[in-house]
């Protein structure tokens, strides 16, 4: 259903490899389960494949077993994530047809976000890896897409 590739924006990416119909859950996301303060440290360790699962819990995705791990952020996202109890799952938010790039927006918070600018290329980029709701908090000199900010 779904194959690694060159991405067109961000090194490699994960590809549906025939058409996928929304609101199929694509692929899980694996990994170690790890507690809070170890991902804080695996973190500061610029671990960039830490999952969160619930209060208590992460998930360190960083393991070459982890398909999902290639699945890039979009402004523009064809995926969202859906926690499934104990799993971190990858959905397809639209119909998606075979050679297509998967994403999800990583909805990141404002702190430190010019750490993770965004390449995606979307007619709506914010030009950051930020959750859609933090878009009209960024000071209008850092707004990658002009009509984020209307004058």
């Amino acid at each position: 259903m779904i194959r690694v590739g060159t991405s067109g924006w961000a090194g490699e990416g994960l590809f549906a490899a025939e058409p996928i119909k929304a609101g199929t859950r694509i692929v899980s996301y694996q990994g170690e389960r790890i507690s809070k303060e170890e991902s804080a440290r695996r973190r500061a360790a610029l671990n960039s494949y830490i999952f969160h699962l619930d209060y208590a819990w992460d998930v360190d995705g960083s393991g070459l077993d982890n398909t999902a791990r290639y699945v890039n952020h979009s402004c523009d996202p064809n995926c969202r994530v859906e926690l499934d109890g104990k799993e971190i799952w990858i959905v397809a938010d639209r119909d998606l047809e075979a050679g297509q790039e998967l994403s999800f927006n990583y909805g990141y918070d404002l702190s430190e976000y010019e750490r993770f600018p965004c390449a995606c290329g979307a007619r709506n980029c914010c030009g950051y890896m930020l959750a859609r709701e933090f878009w009209g908090n960024l000071p209008v000199e850092r707004a990658n897409y002009e009509g984020l900010f209307p004058q």
